[in-house]
């Protein structure tokens, strides 16, 4: 009854392998949730389609392909004291581009952290600036949520270049941290986890690492897609960070592999230690206590694959990931 409604082509509703491979491709966590491609190429025109239909309900803008940065910023922020600044002023900055709204726990607890961080980034020399893009619903929960915060905004009122910004960077939840190279291109989408995980601020700009230490603050990255997760021993002195170096080359090969593509990695890697979080994920997914112990786990798709050897090395991985990527493994439920 639902296609019926719609006037373009649909996936057979029994084909599940198929739109699985989609949600994780590009990496859906929630909808209805509308992404544009350029049909010759198969590259992501725009990740936010249901602001661009909103926002251009006639198609006067279609393709609706990204803009650059400047371009969707150009035009007046502001100050909590109420002055404005023109958006050439980030020129020569590091940029994090905040999206978060007052009405959010999650949010309010961020904004905390993120007053710190930003002070002591400032403190050390750099240039940085954060501009919040507000999700509040009324201009006196924007204006009482700005109050906590020393950086700029765009003004509440413009909702259309805050709705301009959100679909350029197709964002589906809040809070999230885009943080921008001083060129306005993208350095980590992951803003959020960073500036959890690096209280001293000694790693900005947060460039992407290949390898990540699985924590609470980034185990949220599991539901973005399929992640190998490599479990180990953690009460062995340096057996994680052995395991992050066993792991990393692999990495980086499928990183650059799908980057010169312009496309995103089809896993992220992690490493897992001992602590209560862990042993939560190895519950619920059922998995055996092992170390160390090699997993793909798919939390949208329910799935995990598992390599329990005694000894893991380079070849092993590399097997295991291809092996996972030419979908030759046998999932197990989850």
């Amino acid at each position: 009854d639902f296609v019926r409604d719609m006037p373009w082509l649909a996936l057979p509703y029994k084909d599940k392998h198929r739109k699985l491979k989609l949600w994780n491709k590009y990496r859906i966590s929630n909808i209805p949730s509308l992404i544009f491609l350029d049909a010759t190429t198969g590259k992501v025109v725009c990740r936010n389609g249901l602001l661009v239909i909103r926002d251009d309900p006639e198609g006067l803008e279609f393709p609706w392909g990204p803009k650059p940065f400047r371009e969707v910023i150009a035009g007046p922020l502001l100050r909590n004291n109420g002055q404005s600044l023109e958006s050439s002023s980030l020129e020569g900055s590091h940029v994090g581009v905040y999206f978060s709204a007052h009405w959010c726990p999650p949010c309010r607890s961020l904004t905390r952290v993120l007053v710190e961080s930003y002070r002591k980034i400032k403190e050390a020399g750099q240039k940085f600036e954060i501009i919040f893009v507000s999700a509040d619903r009324s201009e006196e929960s924007f204006k009482q949520y700005f109050s906590e915060m020393p950086w700029l905004a765009v003004p509440y009122t413009d909702e259309a270049r805050r709705s301009r910004l959100n679909r350029l960077y197709g964002i589906q939840g809040i809070p999230t941290l885009i943080v921008l190279d001083p060129q306005g291109e993208l350095i980590t989408r992951q803003g959020r986890v960073e500036v959890l995980n690096d209280e001293d601020c000694r790693e900005f700009p947060w460039h992407p690492k290949p390898v990540l230490e699985l924590s609470d603050s980034n185990a949220v990255q599991l539901n973005e897609g399929p992640c190998l997760v490599l479990f180990v021993d953690s009460e062995d002195d340096g057996e994680s960070e052995a395991a992050k170096q066993l792991i990393q080359p692999i990495a980086e090969k499928i990183i650059a592999k799908y980057k010169a593509k312009e496309e995103e990695a089809p896993l992220l890697f992690f490493v897992a230690g001992e602590d209560d979080m862990t042993d939560s994920l190895r519950d619920y997914t059922n998995l055996p206590e092992a170390a160390p112990l090699l997993t793909i786990l798919d939390m949208s798709a329910r799935a995990k694959y598992v390599m329990d050897v005694e000894e893991i090395t380079p070849a092993i991985v590399e097997a295991f990931v291809n092996d996972f990527l030419a979908e030759k493994l046998k999932p197990e439920p989850i």
